[in-house]
Order: structure tokens, then sequence, then C-alpha cells
């Protein structure tokens, strides 16, 4: 391996070095870690777009490389994410199998289509979206290949016929296969299968073979009138090699004969074609887009192929819109070290073979004079004169439309719609939408008017990451992500947070102590928005009006000001109901309060009073009120009559005596079974079934203290209150002693596809049950209801006997230590659900078993939903004695907030004494090309900047500290061209080394100060928010999404300081080579690397004019990374992987110590301590290395080579990865490990967290060995359980440890595992009940034996407490 080298080539001397002090040698990183990823990649690859879910619900598909995403457009044009989930493998290709035109309907699917997928399994992969796991789920694998990326074997690209009864797939190179797919609803999906091509060879003389490229390929529909039995027809653009031009050759599959035979062949001087695109429901023509231009073709005879129309696309007319643009594709313009994400670019945007060793090649690819076709996307609905959309490379976009005339064919091209960034995948959906998804942009939703498109919203795409820096600015306690995202001209800094995102609107002073409930409250039943909030205090209550400003009109509402409010709600229209204490309160607002009040200056109230009793809890509904007792425990339904038009009282229906006492009330505010479901859309033949019992009188559900929770009904007809289900609670942990705590604290009935309930307990965890199937199903299908009969289901539900129906608990969650409050979003049935305890979580009601995310905000003590017309979807928390109006931005998939900075961003620092980033750009479009800039995290502003010289492109930065000054060390490239050759040697380059003071300014401007008034007063008599009136529009724009509650403002406005940070020039020096790296060490140097050489540098006399170099070591190959541990120094360059050095202070000389263990292409590394090393290379793996040996390490040869810990294949390349900083520990974790002592799941010094160029962020977390061989049998079932194991079926071994040694110790699948918390109980004892795997050798075998039985709750609780610090 390399061998260090001295600038005067001394080595001799080096044996009698003695090396710098050296702290002992600390125990290495663990073995055993646990990845998982907290953020999915967002660049989409592939869109698909079909009846998904239903034959009523059309949905889109994203293939984002190693996930699929379901997502619809809602009428405002914003993407809203359905699911989720990793396929756990590669994705190449995907598209819809329609199944509209089958002459059949499968019972399993109901009509709904199918989604084929090609993969780096080797398989083509056929997937059905599971209404019930809600999510995708495979059908059948056809194998194809073996597993990898072969260029010569099938699994490249995939097409569809139109009638969805043929299938063809090509691999890079020479050869294709074609699939008839089944017309029945038996059997397999694949019908036959031909390859050409013969995979047995054939008769060579009769086989013409295809020695090329394959380009693109379609298939050629015939004429729907047609037999539907035909021999389907294949187009294909192939470059032949050796060939300039590319031609387009027409294939016929013989179904009878079970042969191939090449019909036609077309080429025409000129143009080079590179895509053939069938034209819909037009039986035999197709465009042939070449660079230049499109050619519409007819191939209705496919023997006689001709071209009838050419439309020239370098004459097309000016665009007449002004959006900005800049004439250039967004692509990497320079191959150094920061521009290595080509390798993974080439794969997402182009179509050629990439060899990753090449990794810094310029890249000129479509860089070219003509304009060519780079998407295209065909109008959904089935239009006589087929319309489509072609987006160019140079961002313009047309429309073409076919004109059917006796004459003959003609195509119209319209003006230029909309000019803006190149896209490279077109979608038009139903509604007049278009999704448009750019290279490394964000991609955006249109809506198509007459001449022009119109911008709907933003579709998130934060790859690639080149760089990030992980720092809590606010004093959160919650770690943001500052990321240098996408490229110029579109490059931007994100800020990247934890959970769920929301938009912080207003916060007011923290005066508000004492609260006890919050609660929003409508006028009339059948209003959109909300009329009142509520605040009830120890002693007082307040009701302020929603709407343009928080006015408090307690006095015109009528409620009793001065008592605690235990419930409120709306009754009747109109009509609002206090409980409290002593008594419930009806109340007629006036119109003072709202303009549907009654016209009286004094509100209507009266007064029910309990009998000698106090109340202690209540629930309002539709001419229903329930309150209870604690002694004696009552329960009392009330109902309200009116006396008069102005007058009404309250009256006692009934009252019944409980054997334990009532810990909560809910009543749906809903009738039962009226809103289908949103998330799935079933048809009317799949609502879900309601229990008898519920479709008459009223539904309510209670908790009590047994503890329980009841589903009752009551009915004025004589039988007074029912129990309709029951559920006990009864839960134990792993020892099998009672848990403590199990009081519920607040439950819910939700109905999305089926009716359940949610019950929040006291001791933080979360239950949902269900009533009992109507058959004795395992719960691993889907049960079809409607199969069952009516005398069946009536016994289900108990409506034979009246009995109550013993609920099932299908599934427990710990959230946390404080009790959970579930707040709904709306009164719907199906609504998504908050829920509160040591955090607020997102619950979605949509996924089976109990799902849920961190929502991104801080800890709170109450939360409701406010609905306004200007907030529609806003929510009140209730958070260190403020009150936050915040907004759920259900339009942002991703919580990454955007700061455009145009050029390229390549490194990002936090610089704590000014609280401001410190980016490095390049490619900007200027007389410079980069620069360093000073970027306000809160408001994205750039404050400063310092200019390279022209041609200068910035490399590498870091700050250091120089006595008592900090300076920022920047290293750049004098030289255009890539910074490594093919082989991993240097380049001949000059770069700089240039040294910049970070100066801080007092601005003597005063009128650059605003200045911002604090909210509310210390009055709580007056309205606790300002005016929103002209105001909304200056909060929105100020960055109000990373507000601190901490800093010197309310509402979230960021006070502006006079002040400023500029950067100035201390000293500069040209080096021998591009400066990749730069890293600080110890407290008085740093290291720089230039070539394959690296420098210890640093300040004598602690001036930054004067900066020397002390020692350089020498590798064989191009460093690209330096990081240093005290002493230790470890160097990462493009082939010999991973070095160990120390330096020698005394004699000023480097030695290195240890060397990788295999060739690695490092990206980047960090050192976790003196003896370990974490590393990501260019091939998408993650590996932890360590010496083998602590002892006498410092004089060990060089051959001692390092040892490989572990590691982990994402599949996608990380750029950047650090140490990572805050990973919380859930509140519970002593009360959760019941099982043994085990590391915690917070050890943040070991943590890694990483970067990837697909936009994905990675958690390595360490875990005890105990946790490890938990989980890694839970994982090996897993695996292999038909509902877990890998959806387009993966070897998941084979898959995650690619690229890295068989006898590596593996690092566990957090999204492999995270599936378990998403099964029912029942579905969670049959992964566990599942056969351990065959092992591969006699150690596993071993071990395999030596394993004890897993426990669930076990299980359970680790995994939770994984979840919960990772989430």
């Amino acid at each position: 391996m390399a061998a260090p080298e001295d600038e005067s080539s001394a080595q001799s001397q080096s044996s009698s070095a003695t090396a710098a002090p050296t702290p002992p040698p600390s125990s290495s990183a663990g073995d055993h870690y646990l990845a998982k990823c907290v953020l999915r990649p967002s660049v989409v690859l592939q869109v698909a777009y079909g009846y998904f879910r239903s034959r009523s619900s059309r949905d889109i598909v994203f293939g984002k490389e190693t996930c699929i995403e379901l997502v619809v457009i809602g009428e405002d044009g914003i993407v809203e994410s359905v699911c989720e989930q990793n396929v756990f493998g590669t994705i190449k290709d995907l598209a819809v199998i329609p199944q509209s035109n089958k002459l059949y309907s499968n019972s399993l699917q109901m009509g709904k289509d199918l989604l084929a997928v090609l993969s780096d399994s080797g398989k083509l992969s056929f997937l059905s979206f599971s209404n019930e796991m809600h999510r995708f789920s495979p059908i059948q694998h056809v194998q194809l290949s073996s597993p990898g990326n072969s260029r010569i074997q099938l699994g490249r690209m995939l097409t569809v016929d139109s009638s969805g009864l043929f299938l063809a797939v090509s691999a890079y190179h020479d050869r294709f296969a074609l699939f008839s797919l089944s017309t029945s609803s038996m059997g397999d999906i694949v019908h036959e299968r031909i390859c050409y091509p013969p995979e047995d060879g054939g008769n060579a003389s009769s086989i013409q073979a295809i020695s090329g490229t394959i380009w693109s390929m379609c298939f050629i529909s015939k004429d729907i009138n047609e037999s539907k039995e035909y021999d389907p027809v294949l187009a294909v653009v192939l470059n032949r090699k050796g060939s300039l031009l590319n031609e387009l050759i027409l294939f016929r599959w013989n179904v009878k004969d079970e042969a191939i035979c090449i019909i036609s062949e077309y080429v025409e001087a000129g143009a080079l074609a590179h895509s053939i695109v069938e034209v819909p429901h037009s039986s035999g023509f197709a465009f042939l887009f070449r660079i230049g231009d499109a050619l519409l073709m007819d191939l209705r005879d496919p023997q006689n192929p001709c071209s009838l129309f050419r439309t020239s696309l370098d004459r097309v007319p000016a665009s007449l819109v002004e959006e900005h643009f800049v004439e250039e594709s967004c692509r990497v313009q320079d191959g150094d070290d920061e521009g290595l994400f080509n390798v993974a670019a080439c794969a997402l945007l182009e179509l050629r073979d990439y060899d990753p060793m090449f990794i810094d090649t310029e890249s000129d690819i479509g860089k070219l004079s003509s304009k060519h076709v780079s998407s295209w996307a065909w109008e959904p609905e089935n239009n006589p004169n087929p319309r489509m959309i072609i987006g160019l490379d140079d961002g313009e976009f047309f429309m073409f439309e076919l004109i059917y005339e006796d004459d003959g064919v003609k195509v119209n091209l319209s003006e230029c719609l909309y000019k803006g960034s190149p896209c490279k995948e077109i979608l038009w959906v139903e509604g007049g939408f278009l999704a448009t998804f750019a290279e490394m942009a964000d991609g955006t939703v249109f809506r198509l008017g007459t001449e022009k498109l119109h911008w709907m919203s933003s579709i998130q795409n934060i790859a690639p990451i080149l760089d990030f820096s992980v720092v809590d600015v606010q004093n959160e306690k919650q770690d943001q992500m500052f990321a240098c995202c996408g490229v110029t001209p579109e490059g931007s800094l994100r800020i990247i947070r934890n959970g769920i995102n929301v938009e912080k609107l207003l916060k007011t002073a923290p005066v508000y102590q004492g609260i006890t409930g919050t609660w929003t409250v409508k006028m009339k039943l059948t209003d959109v928005y909300h009329s009142f909030l509520v605040l009830s205090f120890v002693e007082e209550t307040r009701v302020l009006s929603v709407g343009l400003s928080f006015k408090d009109v307690t006095d015109s509402v009528g409620f009793q000001p001065d008592v605690c409010t235990l419930a409120c709600g709306l009754v009747a229209d109109g009509l609002l109901v206090q409980i409290h204490r002593d008594a419930i309160r009806l109340c007629m607002p006036t119109m003072d309060a709202h303009s549907d009040g009654i016209p009286v200056s004094s509100p209507f109230f009266s007064s029910w009073f309990p009998q000698n009793v106090s109340i202690s809890l209540g629930a309002v509904g539709k001419n229903l009120i329930v309150v209870s007792t604690s002694n004696p425990y009552f329960l009392s339904i009330l109902g309200v009559k009116f006396l008069t038009s102005q007058s009404c009282e309250i009256y006692e229906i009934h009252r019944v005596t409980l054997q334990y006492e009532v810990s909560c009330i809910s009543i749906p505010q809903r009738y039962i079974g009226k809103k289908r479901s949103r998330a799935s859309a079933l048809d009317n033949s799949c609502k879900a079934a309601i229990p008898s019992g519920m479709e008459r009188g009223y539904t309510f559900l209670i908790g009590t203290h047994k503890p329980s929770v009841e589903v009752l009904s009551f009915s004025e007809d004589g039988a007074g209150v029912r129990v309709l289900a029951s559920g006990l609670v009864s839960l134990t942990n792993t020892m099998g002693t009672a848990i403590s705590g199990c009081i519920p604290q607040d439950v819910r009935l939700v109905l999305v596809d089926q009716l359940y309930v949610l019950s929040g307990l006291r001791n933080g965890m979360l239950l949902r049950f269900e009533w009992p199937p109507f058959s004795h199903s395992s719960g691993l299908n889907c049960p079809d209801y409607l199969s069952h009969c009516k005398e069946e289901m009536d016994i289900a539900v108990g409506e034979r006997d009246n009995l109550p129906i013993d609920l099932l608990l299908i599934a427990t969650r710990r959230i946390g230590i404080t009790p959970v409050f579930l707040v709904p979003f709306s009164d719907s049935l199906d609504s998504d659900i908050i829920a509160l305890s040591d955090r607020p979580w997102l619950l979605q009601t949509a996924r089976q078993s109990l799902s849920y995310t961190s929502i991104s905000f801080q800890p709170s003590t109450h939360a409701t939903p406010v609905c306004s017309s200007e907030c529609p979807q806003g929510i009140l928390f209730v958070a260190e004695n403020c009150l936050h109006l915040v907004e759920m931005v259900h339009s942002k998939r991703l919580n990454a907030q955007k700061f455009h900075l145009g050029g390229t961003p390549r490194k990002v620092l936090y610089h704590s004494e000014s609280k401001l980033l410190i980016v490095m750009r390049t490619d900007l479009y200027d007389a410079c090309t980069s620069d360093i800039c000073c970027v306000d995290p809160l408001s994205g502003s750039l404050l400063s900047s310092y200019k390279l010289k022209p041609g200068e492109t910035g490399k590498s930065m870091e700050l250091l500290r120089v006595g008592n000054e900090q300076v920022l060390v920047v290293g750049t490239s004098l030289s255009s061209g890539p910074a490594i050759l093919p082989s991993g040697e240097a380049e001949s380059t000059k770069g700089r080394l240039i040294i910049l003071y970070l100066e801080h300014i007092q601005n003597s401007d005063s009128g650059s100060i605003t200045i911002c008034s604090k909210a509310g007063s210390s009055s709580q008599r007056t309205s606790p928010f300002r005016d929103v009136a002209g105001f909304t529009t200056e909060q929105l724009s100020s960055s109000s999404l990373c507000s601190s509650p901490d800093d010197n403002s309310y509402d979230g406005i960021k006070l502006d300081e006079a002040e400023t940070w500029q950067l100035r020039l201390a000293s500069a020096t040209t080096w021998p080579g591009m400066v990749l790296a730069i890293c600080p060490y110890l407290d008085n140097y740093f290291l720089a690397s230039a070539g394959n050489a690296f420098y210890v540098c640093g300040f004598p006399n602690d001036s930054p004019e004067r900066m020397k170099r002390f020692a350089v070591g020498r590798t064989r190959f191009m460093i690209t990374s330096l990081r240093t541990y005290f002493t230790r120094i470890v160097v990462g360059d493009c082939r010999d992987g991973v070095l160990f050095y120390s330096y020698h202070e005394d004699v000023k000389k480097l030695h290195q110590i240890y060397c990788d263990p295999a060739q690695r292409l490092v990206a980047d590394c960090f050192l976790m301590d003196a003896n370990s090393v974490a590393v990501s290379d260019r091939k998408g793996s993650v590996a932890i290395l360590s010496c083998k040996d602590h002892s006498d390490f410092e004089y060990s040869s060089p051959e001692s080579n390092l040892n490989l810990n572990c590691a982990y294949y994402m599949g996608e390349i990380a750029m950047a990865i650090k140490k990572g900083c805050n990973i919380y520990k859930l509140p519970a974790d002593d009360v959760l490990r019941s099982y043994g002592p085990c590391k915690s799941i917070d050890a943040a010094d070991d943590t890694i967290i990483a970067g990837t160029l697909m936009g994905s962020i990675y958690v390595f977390a360490p875990i005890s060995r105990e946790e490890y061989e938990l989980l890694e049998a839970v994982q090996e079932k897993l695996v292999v359980h038909p509902l877990t194991a890998p959806v387009l079926g993966n070897d998941h071994e084979e898959f995650r440890g690619r690229e890295n040694p068989s006898q590596a110790t593996k690092i566990l699948d957090g999204d492999m595992l995270a599936q378990f918390l998403e099964l029912t109980n029942r579905q969670q004892e049959s992964v566990l009940a599942t056969p351990q795997p065959l092992p591969s050798t006699s150690k596993a075998s071993l071990k395999q034996r030596s394993s004890p039985p897993l426990m669930l709750h076990q299980v359970v609780q680790l995994l939770e407490r994984v979840h919960y610090a990772l989430h």
C-alpha cells in the first residue's frame, strides 16, 4: 500500500523519532450499529400514473431509486404523500400495467392497476397496493438475471403495451425480452416470455444480432377494433457499435411460432435519434425525437416505416415569458473532488455506461449545440386530437397537438408555454395539472392555461447533498441540519429538521401560566371554520374570537369567566355549552361575539346543577351532553330543549351508576359511516362494516379506572345506555409484571376503512383496539368482509344477545412518560390525530397498527385545531406559557426550508460567535466563478461575500483559531479541468491557500434597525395575538419556520441587529495542486492537501499573515479528505482508502501507521477515536475500520492493516459524513430497559450522520451487543416473512453487504426493523414465530441453537426506543 514520503525523502531518520504525546488508546468504536434512513431520497427518477388503490382513485407513483412513494395532487395543486416505503434494493425502471382493458377482473385486485418494477435484484416485480397494509406488496417476481447491475443482462429499461397485455425489458446492450401477460384471474401474471436473441442461441443463421446500445423502445399498438390476439410490434432505437447515427428497428413477436424477427430498419441522415414515443390511441403513429427536431412516424405498416412530419426544435417560437433562466443545464461544471457525484448523476440523468472508477472526468454530456426533447407527457384524457407537452433541454415547454384531417396528419406546435429549469420527467394528470421533475432542483406543479403554464406549487428535491453542518442554533435542544443542496443555477441552502414540518405564524408573550385546557368551537354545526377559541385556566376561562384578530369576547358569549372549564362545545346551532365543576352552562352568544348571534345586548345563558356532587369530566356533542362524577361514580346523559327562539334549558335524560370511575369521555362529532376514507378511497362495495348498535341513537366512548375503554350507545326509546364494546387495558412488561399507570387519559373513535378505537394512557402509552374480525383469519391477508353472511356479522357484533363485544388490543406503543392526549385535526372520523406526550406526534389514522411521526415543534401541554379562512390548517400549541399558532405544512413532503443561493453551494460551516453560516459557492454566472459568503440562518440573507479570482474555484474551507483570532482557511483550484486522472493519480494543477479574517463591524446606520414590539400584555383580559391584518405577509416572509421560542422576538420575527460581519484577506499562497481538503490539527496546526501530498501547517507567532509548512506526507493517489482526532491523522484517497498517520512534532515528520485492507474510493471520513474511522465510499457503502491491536500501535508496521469492523451498503453515495451531535434518548429509557443493562441509543460520540447525493439522510447509531443480537434475530425473520420481505425480491443480506467482504459484521437495517412496528400484534407474533433461516456457517448454526426465544414486548420496547430516538 501507500508509503509515506517526507519532503526531504529522509525516511531513514523516522525510526528514531519520538512521537508527539498521544492519549491512552481508547476502546475503539463498537462493532454493533443500526442504520436508519431518517430522510428518504427526494430525487424522482421515474413516475407512473394509474388506479393503484381503487378504480375510483387515480394516483401517482414516484420512483426514487431506493424507495417508492404514492402521492396525489390535490385540487389546490399541492402534492400530498399517501405512503412511502423502502424497497431494500435499487429501482432501475418502473411502469404501470393497466387492468381496465383486461378480459377479466381479478377478485384480489378489484380492477386495480399493477406496478411493474425492474431492480438490481435481477427480477421483474409486479406490485399491487394493499389497502390493509397501506403499502405496495409483491404479487409475483420473474427472474431475469443475476443480482447486480450488469450491462449485458436484462433489467435496464421497461415498457408496457397500452393494452396492458405485453411488456418488454431490455439490457443496456444487445438484448431484450418480451412478455405476454395473462388474461386469466388464475395462475401467474406472466403467460409467456421470449428473449432476443434467444437464450439458447437459436438458429444462428436466422437470427440477426443487434450489437449495440438500446437507447429507447416502445410498443406500436394495433387498432382497438382488431382482434385482441395479435402479434405485438416493438420499436427500438439502437446505437450500433461504431455507428454515428442511431437506427429505428421494428421487431415483431410471432406468438404462435414463438419467434421474434426484425420487420424493418429506419435511419435518416442528419440528426441523432434518441427516443421513440408512441402516440396513444393512434394505432401506428409514434414520435421519433432527435437532436434538433422531432419526426412523426407512420408505423401502421411496420414493413415500410416513413416520416410524415418534421418539427424543428432549433427554430421553435421564442419564449414570451419572463421567468429568470440561465442557459445552462443543471450539471456540475468541474470534475473535482466535489464534482465526483457525477457518478450518481450519470445514472440519474444519462443513458450511458459509467464506470465508477472513472470519477473525475469532465462532464460535457448533453451540452449540445441543438435543442432536444428531454421530457414529455401525453394528455391523460382520450382526446380525438392527442396532445403532448414536451420539455426541451434549455428549459422551454411546448405543446404538440396532432390534427387528423382527410389529407393526412398534421402536428401543431404551440408558443412557448413556460421557460424555467430543464426537467427529466413530466407527468400530465387529470384536472389540468402538470408535474415536472428537474435534475437537481425542485420539481414544479403547473396548471395548464390556454396559452401558458401557471405555477401552482413546488415538489421539494434537496439532492444532491454536497455538505452539511448539524447545529442547535436556537438552543431548542433540537439540532438543525444546514445542507448544501442542488447545483447551479438552482443551488440552495436547506434547513432540515426532524419530524413533520410546521410553519410558525404567531407567538405570544410567556404570560399564560396555568392553562388547563384549550378548545375551538364553531357557531353552527355546518360551519367550515371555527368561531371561538376557549382557554381554561386554574380559576378562569376566556373566550376569544377566531378571525383576522383574536379578540376577547368572553362577556358576549356568556361563559362564566371565574371558573375552570372542564369541557365545552357546540350542542346545536348557536348553542354553546360550558362544563365546569359546579354546573353546566348553556349560552347563546350575541351579535357582538358573532354575526350569527342573537340581536340583544347581553348573551342568554341558563345552567344545570348536579345534585350534591361535583362534575369531574364532560363532553359535548350534537344534541348530547355527557358528564361524570367521581364520588359517587355517576354518568349523566343530558339534552337541550328550546323554550322560545331565544331561550332554552338543559335537562337530564338518563343517569347510570358505574362500578369504576370515568377517566375520559369522547363523543364522535360526525355521524358514523357518513364520510368515506380519504386515504384509500375505496369503492362503495368496500365500505367499512359498522358494528350493530351504532346506526341508531348516540354513540360515545369512555375510559375507566378499571382500566378499560368502553364504547357506549344511548337511545331515548327506552333502551338507555348500552355497552356495545369494551376493551380491557391490561399490559405487562418483559418480566411479566403489570405496567402501572395504564389509566386511559383520552380515547377517540376512528373510521378509516374500518372502525377502531385509539386510547392514550397516563403512563405515556398509546393503544389501538379493533372489533374482532368476522372470521378466524390470521390477519395476514386482507379479509373480504363482503363474503360473510349477515348472520355471521350479527354474531360478531353482538346483535343477537346484546352482549358487549370484547375489543381486540391490536397494537401498543410507548411515545413518552407523560399522559397522552389525542387531538384530531377536524371533526371527521378519518382525521389524522396529534398525540401530545413528552413531545407532539402525528398519528396517521389511515395506516394499520400505530404509525406516528414526530412533529417539528417543542414539547407542548395542550393543542387544539384552529380553522379559519386565513389559516385553514392551523394548530394552537401551548408551550412554555406561550400560545403558538402554527400551520401544519402538509404540502411540504420534506421538513426542509429553502434559501435560494444560486450557483452550486459546496461547503457550509457554522460560525458560533456571529451565529452565521459561511457558505462556499461555485459555478457562479459572474466574473468570479466562486465566492465565500456569510448567510443569516434565520432569513437566508447574504450579508457579505468574498469573491475569488476570475477562473478560481473554491474546493475546501475550515475555521481555525489563531491566537485570539478566528480565521477562515480556504483551499482553491487555479486550473480548469479535472482534479484527478482516471487512474486516480493527481492532475498537474495549481491551487491557492487563502487565509481570511472574519471581522465584526458595528453598523452606524440606525435606520437599518427593525423594532418589533412584543405581542400581548401582562393582562390576560386582552387578546393574546396582535391583529393579523396587515401583519401576516410580514410574518410569512421572515422565515418563521426557524424562529426560536427563546430568541429576542415574539410572533416569530427576528430583531435585526445594527452589526455586520465581513471577510477580509489576511494572506494567500500558491500551492502545487488543488487544495481539496483542510482540517484543524491540535491547537497550533492545520492540515491541507495538494494533489497526493498533505502538509502540516501552522502560524508562527500566531500571525495569520504568515503561514508555514512544517512537514509533508504523500500517498500514491489523489487525497480527497483529511480528518484528525487529537494527534491521530486519517487521510482518505481515491484508491488506497483510508490511511492512519502520526505526526512527530520534535522532528517534524509524518509516519504512516495503518492502512486500509482494501481499495476504497473514499468520499468522506472522520475519526471516531484514535483507533477507529468511519468512511463512506463512492460506491454507496459506509464502513467502520479500526486498528487490530491497540498496544504499541505507534511502532507497528504500516502493512499491519486496519480491521473492517462493520459495513453497510446504502445504495446511495454519501459525499459528506459527520459525527452525530444530539441524538435524543427516550425519557422512559430506564423504565423500558427491563431486560438488563445496555448501551444507550443516544451515544452521540459514536453516532454517524450521512447525507447522500440522492437527498437522503442516514443515521448510524451504536447499540450494545445484547441489543444487536436481539434485533439481528428479528431482522433475520423480517427479511423472509411475506409481509416484510424486500418488496422487489432482493436478497437482503446480499444487498446490504454488497461491495463489502462477507465476513464483516453487518450493520442492522433500521428501515427493515421499523416495519415491525407497523404490524398488528397478531402479525408481529406471526413474524417472531417464523422459522429461523438456514444458517450459512457452523458458527451461525451454533448461534441459532443458543439464541433464546424472542419476546414480543422486549422487541417492541427496544424498537420504540430506536424509533423515538432516530425518527
